[in-house]
């Protein structure tokens, strides 16, 4: 407001020096008629319209009309008239230069849209092929509000859905448009501008139904320009849904076409400990002479497979009270590391390829929990990273605090997955495409682990690159109270 003021004041008084300098000249070494002088104030009129608009014209205009009246018409050096004719001439200088003044304004403003308009056009073609080369149009959404922010020089922005009832922000740090305007703006036709903060909602029309909303902080865009962006973000929008749709449709194929493969694996983990537990038990029957140690041997190989024939049917029981929704909570409050000591008991045969690295700081809260449901959580993302890790590869545990949750990761450095797999890898009896031939498994961990974690009120996802390894972490909410 302050440089406002100020670039004003010298507006003004370079207004007032030139209408000086023209006095100057005019008077005390050129001595030419009125016309002239006249002529001459009416181009700095001009060109002060022109350039700065109708308040300092219109001053120059009143201040020119003066000057000329003391300097040049007689009798000089005083603002009396003596000739009639002289009132006309002069009230024709001011009428002139005041109408000058607002046709140079006028003209300075439609050039001054004219530019802005171009401008706009420039930055929404740029912004429709941004959206068009985006490979990924899942993911586009996560970066509209960022290439608006970018493509129209803002200072944020963000983008809100109405039927996933999810805000999309230009950064994670800005908050200048609030959730309750935005889902406010999705409910309206009409923009709204708060001069005060430099905020605009608008609302994203897909043909006349309102889906969404866009809100922006910054230079005020013209609402043309707004309803294109819009219009362009509900393609985007529809687009990404109509892929989103498509890829389900796909990935419900894909997954119907392996269900038969996935039974075969499921039967084939059944059959292995039961022949290696038929093969033990005939040994044992058809060589009675068999020492101590190669007995036990024998023994050790009954109890191993049994063991792990019973971890699977607990699996497949697990499944069955996960889809019940039959899941009952031992809900205690316990640290993080109980449940991770807990879980590598179970897991150390599957570890001990591989070095492990722990980085639990000791000053992390306690949770409300139930130990065993999160320990095995823990086992089968332990177990998954193992898996799918290259033998001696290193896997990472951590916990940290975080927005009021404790988030607890596991991060291996495996094949990874990519974004089309991760929104199914934590469906039931889904396995990695690139791994499921290689790896055994019956691809129910991760649905077991989601539904256990959803359970105690939090959420689950994965961060990966592929080539590169992933991490997997789940969220428990601090403050859970009693269930």
């Amino acid at each position: 407001m302050q440089r406002k003021l100020i670039r004003s004041i010298v507006r003004y008084s370079i207004s007032t020096a030139s209408a000086a300098v023209i006095v100057a000249v005019y008077f005390l070494r050129l001595h030419v008629n009125e016309t002239t002088v006249a002529l001459t104030f009416l181009i700095g009129i001009l060109l002060v319209a022109a350039n700065w608009g109708l308040r300092h014209s219109i001053y120059l205009s009143i201040l020119s009309a003066a000057a000329f009246n003391f300097f040049f018409l007689p009798p000089v050096l005083t603002f009396t008239v003596g000739d009639g004719r002289n009132w006309v001439a002069l009230f024709a200088f001011l009428v002139t230069g005041i109408v000058a003044s607002q046709l140079a304004e006028r003209a300075r403003r439609e050039a001054k849209i004219s530019r802005r308009r171009q401008r706009e056009a420039e930055r929404l073609y740029e912004f429709s092929q941004q959206m068009l080369v985006t490979g990924n149009v899942i993911d586009l959404l996560n970066v509209l509000p960022q290439m608006i922010a970018v493509t129209f020089n803002l200072t944020g922005a963000a983008v809100y859905l109405r039927e996933k009832d999810r805000i999309y922000r230009s950064s994670p740090d800005y908050m200048d448009v609030t959730a309750s305007e935005l889902r406010d703006a999705a409910f309206t036709r009409d923009h709204r501008y708060d001069e005060a903060r430099a905020v605009t909602l608008v609302p994203i029309l897909l043909g006349t139904r309102p889906i969404g909303a866009v809100g922006i902080t910054g230079n005020r865009t013209s609402p043309e320009a707004l309803d294109a962006v819009c219009g362009l973000a509900a393609i985007a929008i529809e687009r990404a849904g109509a892929v989103e749709t498509l890829t389900r449709v796909q990935a419900s194929r894909e997954s119907e076409r392996l269900r038969n493969a996935l039974l075969d694996s499921v039967a084939h983990e059944l059959r292995t400990p039961l022949t290696s537990i038929t093969a033990a038990v005939t040994t044992l029957r058809s060589e009675p002479s068999l020492d101590a140690e190669q007995s036990g041997e024998m023994l050790q190989v009954i109890e191993e497979e049994a063991a792990r024939l019973d971890r699977l049917v607990g699996q497949a029981m697990e499944m069955a009270e996960l889809d019940a929704n039959d899941i009952k909570l031992d809900l205690r409050m316990h640290s993080m590391r109980e449940a991770v000591d807990l879980a590598l008991e179970a897991v150390q045969g599957p570890l001990k390829n591989h070095p492990l690295e722990l980085r639990l700081p000791d000053t992390l809260p306690p949770v409300q929990m139930d130990l065993e449901r999160i320990a095995k959580v823990l086992q089968h993302l332990l177990e998954n990273a193992a898996k799918y890790s290259a033998e001696g590869s290193p896997i990472f545990v951590s916990a940290e605090v975080s927005r009021g949750q404790l988030v607890t990761s596991v991060a291996d450095r495996g094949a990874g997955v990519d974004d089309l797999e991760k929104m199914m890898i934590f469906d039931k009896f889904y396995r990695g495409q690139g791994q499921r031939y290689r790896v055994q498994g019956t691809g129910m961990g991760l649905a077991i682990a989601k539904a256990i974690v959803e359970a105690h009120g939090g959420s689950i996802d994965v961060t990966s690159q592929p080539s590169q390894g992933s991490v997997f972490s789940f969220y428990l909410p601090l403050n859970l109270s009693g269930r």
